[in-house]
């Protein structure tokens, strides 16, 4: 039997940078948002609100997604009580800090793995028998995965994150060969750059933010709602031409593996990364 049900976006991190701007793009595209995120019931509501305010349909919940079960009884009651999963994005970062190796307990190393790398093989464990069986039909599903440069290489104090990272990436390279033949799009995106997003970035640097994004200069953050657009065209896809990896970046940047960043912001803004002394 047919499901007449509003196709759904799942996203994992749903925060009011890159997983809340990529919600109201695949709501404003007919899709129904499901928005997934840990804490700030109240920013879930806000980011929720303004989807339908734009006369989009989407929901909330919050999610642990390191707990036991969590994704799994999500992916689960979403399918059953809302309507079938079409394209899911994985949007959690496994940043727990910039940290030396003796800084770094086991259970904090193994932390950024749960979030970075094996939320991603729970979420494609759980989501992809439905997507293969609806691809029968000619319907392909696709899994949007958020990755960073540290998939590509790992700076100092990173050890956790790039770990996490660079297995994300190859995690979607297995799923690739595995179900891009049974009609399921995998696309990784390694967002090489600094992203407008509060929750994040905004937390990260505090009342440094607002200097730090005038300091890149025009357009010299990337825009969050500018991701979302490329995630809406990935999605899109047709079969005879899916894009399996691509790399973003403002203008003004060098790519990952020219660049060499100090540990702390440069004189112009440039890059944020290794432990402080």
């Amino acid at each position: 039997m047919t499901d007449t049900r509003k196709p759904v976006f799942l996203v994992i991190g749903a925060g009011a940078g890159i997983g809340g701007s990529t919600a109201a793009r695949f709501a404003a595209g007919g899709y129904h948002a499901v928005l997934a995120r840990r804490s700030d019931e109240a920013g879930l509501a806000r980011l929720v609100d303004q989807i339908e305010a734009a006369g989009g349909s989407a929901s909330g919940t919050l999610l642990n997604a390191s707990e036991d079960g969590a994704i799994e009884e999500l992916v689960e009651r979403v399918e059953r009580d809302i309507g079938p999963i079409e394209c899911a994005l994985y949007n959690l970062g496994a940043q727990i800090g910039n940290r030396k190796l003796h800084d770094t307990p086991h259970r904090t190393f193994e932390l950024g793995w749960r979030l970075g790398c094996y939320g991603v093989f729970r979420l494609a464990h759980a989501l992809f028998p439905a997507m293969v069986e609806r691809a029968k039909n000619g319907a392909h599903g696709t899994l949007l995965v958020t990755s960073a440069t540290s998939a590509m290489r790992g700076n100092a104090g990173q050890h956790s994150h790039a770990a996490a990272m660079g297995g994300r990436r190859m995690l979607c390279q297995t799923l690739n060969a595995e179900f891009g033949p049974q009609g399921v799009h995998v696309a990784h995106i390694v967002v090489d750059g600094a992203v407008d997003a509060p929750d994040t970035l905004g937390k990260l640097l505090g009342d440094k933010f607002d200097a730090f994004k005038a300091a890149k200069g025009d357009e010299g953050v990337i825009d969050p709602a500018q991701i979302a657009e490329t995630y809406w065209h990935l999605a899109q896809q047709p079969r005879n031409c899916w894009t399996h990896e691509v790399d973003i970046r403002p203008w003004t940047d060098v790519a990952w593996w020219n660049d060499n960043p100090n540990p702390e912001i440069d004189g112009r803004g440039k890059s944020f990364a290794g432990p402080k002394d």
